[in-house]
């Protein structure tokens, strides 16, 4: 909360009200449904009946609004801004509806709103140690179900099958829950990069790309693995080495200092040479709290990548009407290089 007020000192924001849950969990560590507001005079937590417990346990040092008959999140905030002084009240364009921008400015009246333009992110894409704990006990909870999973997977499943078995895995092993919709896509269902799992049953010499990551104290994982049912033919072979090729070549390029683009373009260079336009998504983005944070390793992103930073390297090859491969780890970023907590094989595995 300090780093913020002094990050909004810094742009001359007089009060900021905070709707995206992620943010207000960085901030506050409350994870019920309400708002935010931060002003330097206050801070306070606005919510209803079914969460001022759960706000008074998890953030105590932050009072709580409670919002009521005759005074709703938007008057109270109203009056938190006029006792505050604000001159301009900051909020997440990004995240709020039009109909509630419209409330909001309706019942602050005079005083506008700006955007906020991803203050808060900016703030949670460098993890400290606890934050970076906590992604690696993630970490490690999927790649053991991972290695459980392949026990389980047999010709015949449906890809829905698949997912379900991934994820009840996931949480016996100690997840909060999924931290994205498990992707589990087999045969010509890999070509579709963001594939939801359906009843197509696997069969022998096709691909299973699974796209999973677990939560531990609401911080995320991220991994994908492609292996073959049964063997599989050189074309899919040839695949898969080039996209093993890509990742590892991206991995020795990810350090303290690199930028963010020119790792993307290390892997996306090498895949198009031999598979032109078939690479066609960023080779990765930060994890945190949510599954896509800052920075992006795409074109046109010039992050320089710092300690604290942690991001998935996940190149791919799609191609319709064959199927596809994605190889995913992550990188921890540290003073002289990254740490992988992703520790699954990744030379081709054939059930």
């Amino acid at each position: 909360m300090q780093r913020f007020l002094s990050a909004m000192a810094a742009r001359a924001i007089s009060a900021a009200l905070i709707h995206r849950p992620e943010n207000v969990r960085y901030l506050t560590g409350f994870t019920g449904e309400g708002c935010l507001f931060v002003s330097a005079q206050r801070q306070a937590l606005l919510t209803d009946f079914r969460y001022v417990e759960q706000a008074a346990r998890q953030a105590p040092s932050l009072p709580c609004v409670r919002t009521r008959a005759g005074k709703n999140v938007e008057a109270l905030v109203a009056e938190l801004a006029a006792a505050s002084g604000a001159e301009r009240l900051a909020v997440e364009t990004d995240f709020l509806c039009y109909d509630d921008y419209a409330a909001l400015q309706a019942a602050l009246g005079a005083v506008p709103l700006a955007p906020l333009s991803g203050l808060v992110e900016q703030l949670r894409a460098r993890k400290d140690e606890g934050e970076i704990d906590c992604i690696r006990r993630a970490a490690d909870i999927a790649c053991r179900a991972f290695k459980a999973i392949l026990e389980v997977i047999r010709p015949g499943m449906t890809e829905r099958e698949v997912a379900i078995a991934l994820n009840y895995e996931m949480l016996k092993l100690g997840s909060e829950g999924e931290a994205f919709d498990t992707i589990a896509c087999a045969g010509q269902n890999g070509s579709l990069p963001h594939a939801v799992p359906g009843e197509h049953r696997l069969q022998n010499g096709e691909f299973l790309t699974l796209d999973f990551g677990a939560t531990y104290n609401g911080y995320c994982s991220d991994m994908t693995r492609t292996v073959g049912i049964g063997k599989v033919d050189r074309p899919l072979r040839d695949i898969y080495q080039t996209v093993l090729e890509a990742h590892e070549m991206a991995l020795d390029a990810v350090r303290p200092g690199a930028v963010c683009e020119e790792i993307d373009k290390v892997a996306r260079d090498f895949i198009d040479a031999r598979y032109p336009g078939a690479f066609g998504h960023a080779l990765g983005h930060g994890v945190g709290l949510y599954i896509h944070e800052q920075p992006r390793l795409g074109k046109g992103d010039g992050t320089v990548l710092q300690p604290g930073h942690v991001v998935t390297i996940e190149p791919g090859i799609y191609i319709s009407g064959l199927g596809g491969c994605r190889i995913e780890d992550m990188a921890i970023l540290t003073s002289d290089g990254f740490i992988d907590p992703i520790d699954a094989p990744k030379q081709l595995i054939e059930l």
